[in-house]
């Protein structure tokens, strides 16, 4: 029975597992394990410094500012007089038109995209004149320049019983309305509607035709 048992051999050293080759392989999985975390953690900097910057950007640089309109002038055309005695009065029947100079700036980073523009004049919240632009668009950081002419309807201003006594001074005082509203695009993320409002107080010299005092206030709506 001794001699049917077969005496295996032993493995040869090189086959045989060692202690320095296990520490090896951990301290190479150790190597690639910290190798993994830096860049993860280099990977994660780099996306919150650049998350910062663009937050910086969005409430500075990009941040989107209300357009502003302004009123630049304001001229009479085409206003027929007639004498009654001491005080001349607009003709009946005709019409006096009234050229306005608006411009529009963007301040922003981004182009500024505004539909029909409106402008109204009235006497003593008596509409006389009307009249619309067409739409545009002002480029960034640039300003735009209408040009509005309105043709006032002199007949509703003579048959206001309110007309002898502001004219005795030879002055007429109207009050002008614009509208613009439009839409602000930043990089086809951030998007804001805004409508700028201009109310005018317009004192017209009725001899010599020209604006004698103009006062604007501007009102923005988001």
């Amino acid at each position: 029975m001794v001699e049917r048992e077969q005496v295996r051999p032993l493995a040869p050293a090189s086959e045989r597992p060692s202690s320095d080759d296990d520490e090896t392989a951990l301290n190479k999985r150790r190597f690639h394990k910290r190798r993994c975390i830096k860049c993860c953690g280099f990977v994660s900097i780099l996306l919150l410094i650049l998350a910062i910057i663009i937050i910086i950007l969005i409430f500075t640089v990009f941040k989107i500012k209300d357009p502003i309109i302004r009123m630049n002038g304001v001229t009479v055309d085409k206003l027929d007089l007639v004498n009654t005695g001491t005080i001349p009065m607009p003709k009946p029947g005709s019409n006096m038109t009234i050229k306005a100079d608006v411009s529009v700036r963007n301040p922003n980073y981004a182009s500024f995209r505004y539909s029909n523009t409106s402008t109204t004049i009235s006497y003593r919240d008596t509409v006389v004149g009307e009249a619309r632009g067409p739409p545009g668009k002002s480029k960034a950081r640039r300003t735009m320049r209408m040009n509005i002419t309105i043709d006032i309807i002199t007949d509703k201003i003579v048959s206001h019983p309110s007309l002898l006594a502001d004219i005795s001074t030879g002055l007429l005082t109207m009050n002008s309305f614009t509208s613009v509203g439009g839409k602000v695009n930043l990089l086809r993320m951030i998007k804001k509607h805004v409508v700028v409002k201009m109310n005018c107080s317009i004192t017209v010299n009725i001899t010599s035709q020209r604006i004698q005092d103009q006062r604007c206030k501007k009102k923005v709506k988001l």
